[in-house]
């Protein structure tokens, strides 16, 4: 059995990509010989597992949502739960980082990050007040530092390797996207689903339905999709844009749809249960939206994507690799019109809809998380069996060649 130590200054209830991405992974990668214990936040009163360590932490002023743990007592912790561990994985660049690598030193351990998030990015759009270049130069230098520290880090996409690579990390940076739980998605009683949803929300059989899931936060780009949707509904005006997901733009997004005259036209659903709740919400839209340009990956359009849901959504960064098979989606360009044209495109044709729907549900297959996380199981493997000789054991071994 191996045995790995996960992370992360982020898990369920916080939801988002990472907590996801967690889960997906504790939940399948028993089944390929591999024991998972995770580090974690304490958000509340959380019910206590045997295989997950909460710590407590305190709350971030400018987003409640979030904990830090002290890193000393992170720390600690992670330097004594490491000795039972074959190899550490990281999830999160910010105290779980540094506490893992310390303890991956103490006790000799291979160690991986997966690089979640594009900060380069995202430091701009929550610094607004600081210069964007060196906000940049700041996010490539943290990052070459850290990935520099591993013995691999995961990038899921090819566009992340790329762009990681021109950060000057030197480290090695293996490709392997997140798997996605296709069965939780796949719309089995498709119309039943569709109906229920609809007339809990009070949404007309016929009407045009828009999706977007996600945290709604500002770089997840969805101001673009309301005023998108804006332009949109002069070709199709009954579309309806429905945002499930909550997050601190929330209150800004609704004023916007206030101020663009759409507020009849956007509803906010706020976070809706993964188990019952969500996958009814995409059974109910008719189209997925996505217009994201820092995801490194895309989980909520592959789970869209099973759903039998077609798409438009922008083909940059994490989300080229699933698009570039131009299947199940429109991909039109970053401009606001050609984005607005391909949602009333799709919204007003059934035909092309059920098409890419179909090639939609195929695509997804080559992204479940049964076939991903064997590879993940198979690199943790790659790296315990060719790491370092401790040095312990190194003196050992060189007095037995001696003898």
């Amino acid at each position: 059995m191996t045995r790995v130590l996960m992370m992360s200054d982020v898990y369920f209830p916080r939801i988002n990509g990472v907590s996801t991405a967690i889960e997906t992974h504790r939940s399948g990668l028993a089944a390929h010989g591999v024991e998972v214990r995770l580090i974690a936040p304490r958000y509340g009163d959380e019910e206590d597992q045997p295989d997950i360590l909460r710590l407590p932490g305190w709350k971030v002023p400018s987003d409640p949502e979030d904990r830090i743990v002290p890193p000393l007592a992170l720390r600690r912790a992670t330097l004594k739960a490491a000795a039972w561990a074959d190899l550490i994985h990281i999830q999160t660049p910010f105290s779980a980082h540094y506490a893992g690598i310390a303890a991956a030193k103490r006790h000799r351990l291979p160690v991986v990050a997966t690089y979640h998030t594009l900060f380069e990015e995202y430091l701009q759009l929550y610094a607004k007040r600081f210069p964007a270049g060196p906000l940049r130069a700041l996010a490539r230098a943290v990052s070459r530092h850290q990935c520099n520290q591993l013995t691999t880090t995961i990038v899921p996409s090819l566009a992340m390797q790329e762009r990681l690579r021109e950060y000057g990390i030197r480290a090695p940076l293996h490709v392997l996207p997140t798997g996605v739980p296709l069965g939780q998605f796949t719309a089995t009683e498709r119309p039943a689903q569709r109906a229920r949803f609809r007339a809990r929300h009070g949404i007309p059989p016929d009407q045009p339905v828009a999706l977007f899931v996600g945290r709604a936060a500002h770089e997840k780009n969805i101001g673009f999709l309301i005023e998108a949707l804006a332009l949109a509904r002069r070709t199709c005006p009954n579309l309806l844009l429905l945002i499930a997901g909550e997050g601190p733009a929330l209150a800004d997004l609704q004023r916007q749809a206030e101020r663009l005259g759409q507020s009849a036209h956007v509803r906010f659903l706020g976070y809706l249960d993964r188990a019952h709740e969500l996958p009814d919400c995409y059974a109910a839209a008719d189209l997925f939206a996505f217009a994201s340009h820092t995801e490194t990956q895309g989980l909520v359009l592959i789970e869209a994507m099973a759903a039998g849901l077609p798409a438009v959504a922008l083909a940059v960064m994490g989300t080229r690799d699933l698009l570039a098979a131009g299947r199940g989606a429109l991909t039109p360009s970053a401009d606001l019109a050609d984005f607005a044209a391909a949602l009333a495109q799709l919204a007003g044709d059934a035909a092309l809809r059920e098409r890419l729907g179909r090639e939609a549900c195929e695509l997804a297959q080559e992204w479940s998380d049964e076939a991903l996380t064997a590879r993940l199981a198979a690199l943790y493997r790659e790296l315990i069996a060719n790491r370092p000789i401790p040095e312990t054991a190194w003196k050992a071994h060189s007095k037995a060649k001696q003898v």
